[in-house]
């Protein structure tokens, strides 16, 4: 059975003086990757419409970009419903994550930028103080902050957007691994494991950390489809 927006989700204000469709989209792809809208969660165009207090038009506009991101399921004259996560799409996201930040981090190990590792090394200690807290959703944006240093020291910055678009289901997957006991403290391990690599200028040492912290949610796959059986599909 599908659930339904919460009456107290989308409590969001519209930037007036911004175009609303990207604002709706935003806000949506954000609760949709940290799971607060959970995988079958029917959205109201109607509803959305109200809350924002907008026309159904941008609302429309919105869920046809997060469809195309394969989000969510649009079925017309029906429903809109947040898709189940794809390991298929999962896969290719991590390909083609992986093989840009391999890259990326031998151009930042053969750089040995004293400033970068500075910058990298105060989100780690950033994300290392969540650890206790148990804090998901800050924890995971200093996560995607660390990548996205390193994209743009390395001079690729559109290919980090790239690869943000193309990851909403990988992105969800390490959301579901995250409370897994150990995994933050592996997280802020495996990020130190590169950047320590970069500053010793080690390319090989840099990328096999590198492999390691990409890979290491679809190597839990099995574990994460058997405690959330109903938010994974395979194609």
């Amino acid at each position: 059975m599908k659930n339904h927006l919460s009456r107290s989700a989308v409590v969001h204000r519209i930037d007036r003086s911004r175009h609303a469709a990207p604002q709706v989209f935003e806000r949506l792809r954000e609760m949709i990757l940290s799971l607060e809208l959970t995988p079958g969660t029917v959205l109201s165009r109607t509803e959305l419409a109200s809350r924002y207090g907008l026309s159904q038009t941008p609302v429309r506009d919105a869920l046809m970009k997060l469809g195309e991101e394969g989000l969510v399921d649009i079925y017309p004259q029906h429903a809109t419903v947040v898709s189940q996560i794809n390991v298929t799409s999962a896969l290719q996201a991590l390909f083609l994550r992986r093989s840009i930040e391999l890259e990326v981090v031998r151009t930042l190990a053969q750089q040995r930028d004293v400033g970068l590792l500075a910058e990298l090394r105060a989100t780690i200690e950033k994300q290392a103080e969540l650890l206790d807290l148990k804090n998901f959703e800050q924890f995971s944006l200093f996560d995607q902050a660390f990548h996205r240093q390193m994209y743009e020291a390395a001079g690729v910055p559109q290919l980090w957007d790239l690869v943000r678009r193309l990851s909403g289901h990988i992105d969800r997957l390490r959301r579901l691994h995250l409370p897994v006991e150990g995994k933050t403290l592996a997280v802020v391990r495996d990020h130190t494991e590169i950047v320590d690599a970069i500053g010793n200028g080690d390319v090989d040492g840099a990328q096999a950390a590198l492999r390691k912290h990409l890979s290491s949610t679809l190597n839990q796959i099995d574990q994460i489809r058997a405690s959330h059986p109903n938010f994974l599909a395979d194609d």
